[in-house]
């Protein structure tokens, strides 16, 4: 199995495990959103609680030039760190949810374009 297939395995079972821990409030769900066709992967909270309706984004990954972008985790959980003790190389994973200045300095991976730029500069 290549790499972006093996990823996207890894994505949809990382928000499926995910998805079947059990919520605060029984009225509010966990749902699992794959676009595999254009690498979108989402967990969303669902339902209603105290008369509110909630429809919250968990956890939204995407898959962006073959690397892995965690683009909203709402949770305390490290989700970059499983990844990663699942097959996903640190540098093949992008933390989306911090700003572009600060990526290069994370134990992680920066975007293609930005590593263009840096290795050009």
């Amino acid at each position: 199995m290549d790499s972006l297939n093996r990823y996207r395995e890894i994505i949809k079972q990382l928000l499926t495990e995910y998805a079947e821990l059990p919520t605060t409030d029984p009225a509010i769900q966990h749902e699992v959103i794959f676009d595999v066709q254009r690498d979108r992967y989402f967990l969303v909270s669902v339902g209603w609680s105290k008369g509110r309706r909630i429809h919250q984004s968990v956890m939204h990954i995407d898959i962006i030039d073959q690397q892995v972008w965690i683009q909203a985790n709402q949770t305390d959980q490290l989700i970059a760190e499983e990844m990663v003790a699942m097959g996903i190389p640190a540098s093949s994973i992008v933390l989306g949810m911090q700003p572009p200045e600060v990526r290069r300095f994370t134990d992680y991976g920066v975007p293609r374009s930005e590593q263009v730029t840096t290795q050009a500069s």
